[in-house]
């Protein structure tokens, strides 16, 4: 099965690869980091929870027996935790610090904006900062405004930071073990409702390039640009409009900085159509950021470009509530139909 067409949920997978294996997007998680700390012995972790019994969504169990003083739960103190990784990474560890929820990023926003996206430029290259930090993201059940955000836009706006955004267990495990390698700070994005998803992912370490997205799905009529779960989102729109006749071109970036717009405008020119499906707001987001290049680019339109996000108001708790918040395939099928055959 090619690597680009990884299944995106729960299904009949079939024999692997040689080797590899089948695995969810949490085991491939567990896989990365696991070879991380038997490879490297400057690698650890740090956050809180991961040694509790779900071992953040399954992501770190059983590590911090395995690797007694090298995985440790934090104190709920994250703009500390962050300064001494952002010190233990400049002294020559790479640590990856665990955010069970984006939302904790913004106590963490003083170290990582104004110290550890910065200290490389200001030290002239000198003083590298190999920091990776995971932060789940995406819909509860019931988490409500301060632990459903998605910050994953508002953090392209700060150079020196790289930004990850991986849909499928294959990109999860490659691209974490990639960000434990660069030797520059990385924000390294999950989607809570993609830890069940299964792919095919290798036995053996292995790293996949920041900056090169993939086409989940072939099409002429549409360009959907889709990160974590509206990846799969998008590709389950793609599956329904296909049997209407409309076939829309799916691509994931995979990484947000640096984002891979060769093949975002190779698809657009093709299509001449252009909708970004992001789980997040949309003002000043991604998709925002996306169209204003494909603009500056010159990139000719049949339609205007269009957008799926979040409602500009602050996440509800109400599971009815939540339903009708959280942007879905219909979403995406509804505004390509629009765009391809506007009324």
């Amino acid at each position: 099965m090619p690597w680009s067409k990884i299944p995106l949920h729960d299904e009949e997978l079939g024999a692997s690869p040689p080797g590899a294996h089948v695995a969810t997007y949490a085991e491939a998680l567990l896989e990365a980091q696991t070879q991380l700390l038997e490879a490297c012995p400057e690698v650890f972790l740090i956050g809180q929870g991961l040694d509790d019994p779900g071992g953040v969504f399954g992501s770190t169990l059983g590590l911090a027996a395995r690797f007694p003083g090298r995985v440790l739960d934090s104190p709920i103190s994250e703009n500390a935790v962050t300064g001494a990784c952002a010190g233990a990474a400049m002294s020559g560890l790479r640590p990856i610090l665990i955010h069970m929820r984006g939302d904790f990023l913004f106590m963490s926003m003083d170290q990582l904006v104004n110290h550890v996206a910065k200290w490389r430029y200001m030290g002239n290259g000198q003083t590298s900062v190999p920091l990776v930090v995971r932060s789940v993201i995406g819909r509860g059940w019931g988490s409500g405004a301060q632990h459903s955000q998605a910050p994953h836009g508002l953090f392209m706006h700060v150079p020196g930071l790289k930004i990850a955004v991986p849909a499928t267990p294959y990109d999860a495990k490659g691209l974490l073990l990639r960000a434990s390698a660069d030797g520059n700070p990385v924000l390294f994005f999950e989607h809570r409702w993609l830890y069940a998803a299964k792919g095919h992912v290798p036995d053996a370490p292995y790293a996949l390039p920041f900056g090169s997205g993939v086409v989940r799905r072939e099409g002429t009529d549409a360009t959907v640009i889709a990160v974590l779960q509206m990846v799969k989102e998008a590709c389950l729109a793609a599956e329904s409009l296909s049997r209407e006749g409309l076939e829309i071109e799916v691509i994931d970036p995979r990484t947000l900085c640096p984002l891979d717009m060769e093949l975002i405008w190779r698809s657009v020119k093709k299509t001449g159509r252009l909708l970004v499906a992001d789980n997040a707001h949309g003002v000043c987001g991604l998709g925002a950021e996306i169209i204003a290049r494909v603009a500056e680019h010159g990139v000719g339109l049949k339609a205007p470009p269009a957008r799926v996000n979040f409602p500009f108001v602050p996440a509800p708790a109400s599971p009815v509530l939540e339903d009708a918040y959280y942007p879905s395939a219909r979403h995406i099928e509804q505004v390509v139909r629009n765009m391809v055959r506007p009324r």
